[in-house]
């Protein structure tokens, strides 16, 4: 008996000591965040025309590059409806231009969203000062 406690002590006082370590004294591991940069949804929603006397309904959120903030309460208030991103009224054209004649069918699939979102995503890049990771329809209404 006093042979097996010599083997046994001496094991479980290794497995308490490893745990010991791992979750206790052992640093946090690195969490990696999925999404990169911020998320920011612009606060009206679009109402655009479509090809065929039809119209979509939608909310659109950008998802900032990391280090682009959106201005906190800075100078005057933006117009009702608006939101403190500084180059809001530029995104919005571009939105709206793009979308503006889309076919329904095109906005209404996957692949076509998609590839919508792609090309507000490198216009807003293009053409403002703006970074953005990608650009999503959150909401989406097509009659």
């Amino acid at each position: 008996m006093k042979r097996k406690l010599k083997v046994i002590v001496p094991i479980v006082a290794l497995v308490v000591a490893v745990a010991l370590y791992k979750f206790v004294l052992a640093a946090p591991a690195e969490t990696h965040s999925k999404v990169k940069g911020e998320v920011y949804v612009l606060p009206k929603e679009f109402i655009v025309n479509l090809d065929g006397g039809r119209y979509a309904k939608l909310t659109v959120a950008l998802v900032l590059a990391e280090g682009q903030e959106v201005a906190a309460g800075h100078g005057e208030a933006p117009p009702e409806g608006f939101g403190p991103l500084a180059q809001e009224p530029l995104v919005r054209e571009i939105v709206t231009d793009t979308l503006t004649g889309a076919s329904a069918a095109a906005l209404t699939s996957p692949r076509g969203r998609h590839g919508y979102e792609r090309s507000i995503e490198r216009a807003i890049d293009r053409d403002t000062d703006v970074a953005t990771e990608s650009v999503l329809f959150t909401d989406l209404v097509v009659q």
